[in-house]
């Protein structure tokens, strides 16, 4: 058989492709966009592309060469600034969403990006074989800042990975070598978690994630996990028990549905790890670095319900890959050299970057600037509730991760919003949810929340 080699190259989009692609959705944008929209979505300022559209085209061209694992609605984002983004037929929308929690700072924050610019010139990458001056700066700066903001008092030493999953990954980990040295019989390896938490989809973390629909088409899943229900303080008793190595707990779930655990609860649960010698880790993974209007959302606990890890990532490198284990010295001692490792955590690049995001975020004015912009958005969903009593259920959380707990499914509600440019998403039970970069402005706010309502209108 003859080798066909000319029509087996691989084909790689050229930059004069992309620049007419760009081109050509741009075009799309002033034409047929509007005169069609204009038969039917007159009141849409920013309707989703149709499938034959050329962003539509694009889409469907490339979602052959990748791994179906999100569903995302047509419109193609291409650039951000602050707290907007802008599609390829450059539509401007206002951004809720904060890439999940990730984008505290905003989109391309210009001291990140000459940051970035500078370090990726210096040095990227050595592996962790070698010392690098910010993987050390970085590891102090988070304990320090740590104590210092109220949080873990006890706090000693950071472990610096890539992302959120491979942090928790690390947490159950380290727990379990706990629970191993302070039994060497290997009786102490439960680990406790709650439903409707989420730790990650990497097997450990899928493993502290009760939720059917992610791990059933994964099972059998790693032995040893145990749940709970959160705020149950009953129950806590015969779910904590001599066998538990640990307890992973967010103290505001996320992907949950915003549920927040009460003082009451993590008072409880931390005095009961305590009983029986279990590590308590806090998952503030999205709740965390400045989100809740303190530096950690347990910050605001007494000290005996302090955790003896914190898992953090999303807001650490604002949209660059990195994440964090930070542990008290009862755990630290007992991981030695060669228990765990990363080859591209703690790289110079990710570490100066974080560093950088930390000092900004632990700043006094930026954390009382989250606690005010969340009264603004606590002011404008009043109105909401007010107008749609049945469906806008309850306002849950704290800071700027807050959630509407709507009678419906919301979907509906986001698209509606999308297409009017504003971006919001859903979290749980049929809750809308709200993590936007926590340099929004409160003028910015009531105008979101005027589009959502705008939204709401049309589909309520």
């Amino acid at each position: 058989m003859a080798l066909r080699t000319a029509s087996m190259r691989l084909r790689v989009p050229s930059a004069r492709y992309a620049s007419s692609l760009l081109a050509s959705t741009r075009r799309y944008a002033s034409t047929a966009t509007a005169s069609k929209v204009a038969e039917t979505t007159t009141a849409l300022t920013h309707p989703d592309p149709t499938e034959d559209s050329p962003t539509g085209r694009l889409v469907h061209e490339n979602l052959k060469f990748m791994v179906a694992t999100y569903v995302r609605p047509l419109p193609v984002f291409q650039r951000g600034e602050g707290v907007y983004l802008w599609d390829t037929e450059n539509r401007r929308y206002l951004d809720l969403t904060g890439g999940i929690a990730v984008n505290a700072l905003g989109h391309c924050d210009p001291d990140i990006a000459e940051i970035i610019h500078d370090q990726s010139k210096t040095l990227m990458h050595t592996s962790n074989l070698y010392h690098t001056p910010w993987i050390g700066a970085l590891s102090r700066l988070l304990v320090e800042t740590t104590v210092e903001t109220g949080g873990m008092h006890d706090a000693t030493r950071a472990f610096i990975c890539n992302s959120g999953t491979e942090a928790n990954e690390a947490a159950i980990k380290f727990a379990r070598k706990v629970g191993k040295a302070r039994d060497p019989g290997g009786d102490k390896i439960e680990i406790v978690s709650f439903h409707n938490s989420f730790h990650g989809r990497t097997l450990g973390a899928l493993s502290a994630t009760p939720t059917p629909k992610y791990q059933a088409p994964f099972a059998p899943l790693i032995p040893g996990f145990r749940h709970g229900h959160l705020n149950d303080i009953a129950a806590l008793e015969k779910l904590v028990t001599p066998h538990t190595a640990g307890v992973l707990v967010e103290p505001i779930q996320g992907e949950g549905g915003v549920n927040s655990a009460t003082p009451e609860f993590l008072t409880a649960l931390a005095a009961r790890c305590r009983e029986v010698g279990a590590v308590l880790i806090y998952d503030e993974i999205q709740c965390g670095l400045g989100r809740t209007g303190t530096f950690w959302a347990h910050a605001t606990l007494p000290k005996t319900a302090h955790p003896d890890m914190i898992t953090t990532a999303k807001a650490l490198g604002n949209g660059f890959p990195i994440g964090g284990v930070i542990v008290n010295e009862a755990v630290a001692s007992a991981v030695v050299t060669g228990d765990h490792g990363t080859t591209f955590g703690g790289n110079p690049l990710g570490c100066r970057v974080a560093h950088h995001i930390v000092g900004r975020i632990a700043e006094k004015t930026m954390l009382e600037g989250v606690q005010a912009k969340e009264r603004v958005f606590r002011q404008s969903f009043a109105r909401l509730q007010q107008r749609w009593p049945e469906q806008v259920k309850e306002v849950r959380g704290r800071g700027l991760i807050l959630g509407l707990q709507m009678s419906g499914d919301p979907t509906p509600i986001v698209k509606a919003a999308r297409e009017r440019g504003l971006l919001i998403i859903t979290a749980g039970m049929n809750t809308l949810r709200f993590v936007p970069s926590l340099t929004i402005s409160g003028a910015k706010i009531e105008e979101a929340v005027g589009i959502l309502e705008e939204a709401m209108e049309s589909v309520l």
